[in-house]
């Protein structure tokens, strides 16, 4: 491209999330390619994006059931996509992978209660919306 394409994309910020992209993962990735095998030894998927929560969700549905046919807790903490939220929506997704993890073994049971009252405590400093399913796989 020419010096006035790369100026355009650093202006509007595409440049800067290709590059995080870049750093976290070695090309773009379709979650309905990835094998249930692969998906079922998670107990938490985090989707940043409602429309990839509910995509996410149906995949799920309409998925053959695995042989340990397992609990896997979906979330979405709908974010901006831009620098600044990602990493603002990095951190509030660490704390709650953090209280999740405190659940122990009982994350069935304590999932539900541990998202509600997570959204609710965030609600009083950055509104976000989150949403939940729970799914089997």
């Amino acid at each position: 491209g020419t010096p006035d394409d790369a100026a355009f994309f650093i202006r509007n910020g595409v440049l800067q999330l290709c590059k995080r992209g870049a750093a976290v993962k070695k090309a773009p990735q379709r979650w309905q390619d990835t094998p249930s095998d692969d998906i079922s030894i998670h107990d938490v998927v985090i989707a940043f994006e409602e429309r990839i929560f509910d995509a996410v969700v149906e995949d799920m549905q309409l998925r053959e059931p695995t042989e340990n046919f397992a609990p896997v807790h979906i979330i979405c903490l709908d974010t901006k996509d831009n620098p600044h939220e990602a990493q603002l929506q990095g951190k509030i997704a660490l704390d709650l992978c953090w209280l999740l993890e405190k659940a122990g073994g009982d994350l069935l049971t304590k999932a539900p209660e541990i998202v509600d009252a997570f959204q609710q405590e965030r609600m009083t400093h950055t509104p976000i919306k989150v949403l939940y399913q729970l799914c089997y796989l």
